[in-house]
């Protein structure tokens, strides 16, 4: 986690260090890496996580799960894929990423479903 003042260069130290590590790479040093960043106050908590529909019985996936479902299926790939929140910390959304994403590297889900991510 990254935390500092408004315009501080916090985005640019992760762009820095995916570049570094996209260099080391070619040198087969390291992985590249990969970033997928999205601003989690920039939509609601339905829409990051998923929801639940209790008239119709269905689940509906947020942009998280999608994100990390795809990132956990890739596990064949070298490359380091990295789900950025960038964006203000609040309590809210904070608190609900350590409800969903447990100590075992697991993103457990509403709908049941538990996304195993690699090292």
């Amino acid at each position: 986690m990254l935390v500092g003042e408004t315009y501080s260069g916090k985005s640019q130290v992760i762009q820095v260090l995916k570049k570094a590590m996209n260099l080391l790479s070619k040198e087969g040093k390291s992985a590249p890496a990969r970033c997928y960043e999205l601003n989690p106050k920039a939509i609601s908590s339905y829409q990051l996580y998923g929801l639940f529909d209790p008239d119709t019985k269905s689940w509906s996936d947020g942009v998280l799960p999608i994100r990390m479902r795809e990132c956990a299926a890739d596990d064949k790939n070298p490359e380091k894929k990295w789900v950025i929140f960038d964006g203000p910390v609040d309590a809210i959304w904070i608190e609900n990423m350590n409800t969903v994403l447990d100590d075992n590297k697991k993103l457990c889900l509403t709908s049941g479903e538990v996304i195993k991510l690699s090292n």
